[in-house]
């Protein structure tokens, strides 16, 4: 299986269906910043998300958009903060900042978050 940093450094694409992304890792995720949301409940009970982990992939449902294509425009992305599957989600480190920019295709490119991307801590 790909982990975040393989995915970045490959240049591995997700994908992305209506509201729904496919990511090419594990990870659990602490934040989702989209549109002007601010998501942090990833329970079971969540009205935002639903997250799963299938094989060697990561789905994830945006309960709340019918097309994440019509909601984040071209020059926006999806941003978050989430720690490999199997590293420490305490230790500050291993927290991960990536954004997702969804394409024509289905493509999701996965990109680290340098200083020049605004991210709501």
């Amino acid at each position: 299986m790909n982990s975040i940093n393989d995915a970045v450094e490959n240049k591995i694409n997700g994908l992305h269906y209506g509201n729904r992304l496919l990511l090419p890792f594990h990870a659990h995720i602490l934040k989702i910043v989209i549109d002007d949301n601010i998501i942090t409940d990833f329970s079971n009970d969540s009205k935002e998300v639903e997250i799963s982990c299938k094989n060697n992939f990561m789905e994830i449902y945006f309960l709340k958009y019918k097309d994440l294509m019509n909601t984040v425009s071209e020059f926006e992305n999806i941003k978050m903060i989430l720690v490999e599957e199997g590293k420490d989600i305490f230790n500050p480190e291993t927290h991960e900042k990536i954004a997702l920019y969804l394409e024509d295709a289905h493509k999701v490119r996965i990109e680290k978050i340098t200083e020049d991307i605004l991210f709501i801590e």
